[in-house]
């Protein structure tokens, strides 16, 4: 016979590392199952890469590093930089919008797992996300002929700082607004973006005046450091790095600041 007690129920919470995990896991397969989510971050990069690497809709400069290349080197690096601001800030603010609005988030925030740990499990879940859509893009782009250079760690750099960036300013919309103005919000943000943030259009396009306040947009420091690297073979893109540190720095703070769980 078993001792007295060894079958009497132990309640408790999980380690904590267990629960982040467990919690990035689930928002991770809830974001991969969602239709629209998988159109606006896996889709539309894709198509865009695609498409203007094929049809030579907009002149774009193609020098590299090992002299004369094709579009898809400068396309590329801002496609990438689109697939970061789809996932970590559009798709995040849409998502975390509507946990807000439907009371998902209290419930979540009266649950053993600390809020901090929520957020850390919506970060991790969306750095996986972006791990496929920068294994997709590249596989992509070098089956259409890419040839990136430059230094892996500074692209590594650019994407995280440009992923915390991205994220603060995703958060921050998703908890202040209601949520049907944080998805029309998000989607025109991001459309404009896509046009006016160097991504697919050269900034050189625009006129000068304008070029300057477009080059302090994430958007475009993110696809202007990536290009810097990967199309130019530059070395660490401090200038670009410094902007997205910015907006990071004062994305995340104004998001814990202002955030509203209901």
């Amino acid at each position: 016979m078993s001792a007295a007690g060894t079958y009497t129920p132990k309640p408790g919470a999980a380690p904590l590392p267990r629960m982040i995990a467990a919690q990035a896991a689930l928002e991770t397969k809830m974001l991969l199952r969602n239709g629209e989510q998988l159109l606006l971050t896996v889709i539309i990069p894709t198509l865009l890469l695609v498409l203007f690497s094929a049809v030579d809709i907009v002149t774009v400069p193609t020098e590299t590093a090992g002299g004369k290349g094709e579009a898809v080197d400068f396309l590329a690096p801002g496609i990438l930089a689109l697939a970061v601001m789809s996932t970590a800030f559009t798709g995040q603010a849409i998502a975390t919008g509507f946990e807000r609005r439907y009371g998902v988030l209290k419930r979540l925030g009266a649950s053993p797992l600390p809020r901090w740990g929520l957020m850390t499990a919506k970060t991790l879940s969306v750095l996986v996300t972006e791990v496929l859509q920068v294994v997709l893009v590249t596989v992509i782009a070098f089956a259409l002929g890419w040839s990136p250079h430059g230094n892996p760690f500074a692209v590594l750099l650019l994407l995280v700082i440009g992923t915390a960036a991205f994220s603060g300013l995703g958060l921050l919309m998703a908890g202040t607004l209601k949520a049907e103005a944080t998805l029309a919000a998000a989607n025109l943000v991001f459309l404009l973006l896509l046009m006016g943030g160097g991504v697919i259009v050269p900034l050189d396009k625009f006129p000068d005046a304008a070029q300057t306040l477009l080059g302090l947009l994430p958007i475009s420091a993110l696809s202007d450091g990536l290009r810097d690297v990967l199309q130019h073979g530059a070395g660490m893109p401090w200038g670009d790095l410094g902007i997205l540190a910015v907006w990071a720095v004062l994305g995340l703070g104004a998001a814990a600041k202002f955030f509203r769980w209901e």
